[in-house]
């Protein structure tokens, strides 16, 4: 059911233009993995800092990709407060586990530094 009094084209073009940003993301977070990967000077407890920071962040990107579709395809304006305070929950639940892992990646690289 599309939603009252919007075009299907515009509902179309919006969808594409979506799936077409997360396209352009995802080549920009794979070039940024393989300059980190390359990155041989860096110790080992950055590197992996660095990877779980980039894999965070594809996380958060890919999953407002995933409420903007779902945003599009919204019928009417409770679905779409309803997806917003879903996402809302969800990310800040993300945040906080991804908040742990970080400050345990960087106190394992501080034990590291400390131990040379």
């Amino acid at each position: 059911m599309m939603p009252q009094g919007i075009p299907s084209q515009i509902i179309d073009l919006a969808e594409k233009n979506v799936e077409q940003a997360r396209e352009a993301f995802l080549g920009f977070v794979g070039a940024a993995q393989k300059a980190t990967d390359a990155a041989e000077t860096l110790p080992s407890s950055a590197k992996d800092a660095m990877t779980k920071a980039m894999s965070f962040a594809e996380n958060n990107v890919n999953a407002a990709f995933d409420l903007a579709q779902k945003l599009v395809r919204a019928k009417d304006v409770n679905e779409v407060l309803a997806l917003q305070s879903e996402f809302a929950k969800s990310q800040m639940a993300a945040m906080q586990t991804q908040a742990k892992e970080l400050g345990a990646v960087a106190q394992d690289a501080i034990a590291s530094a400390t131990r040379k």
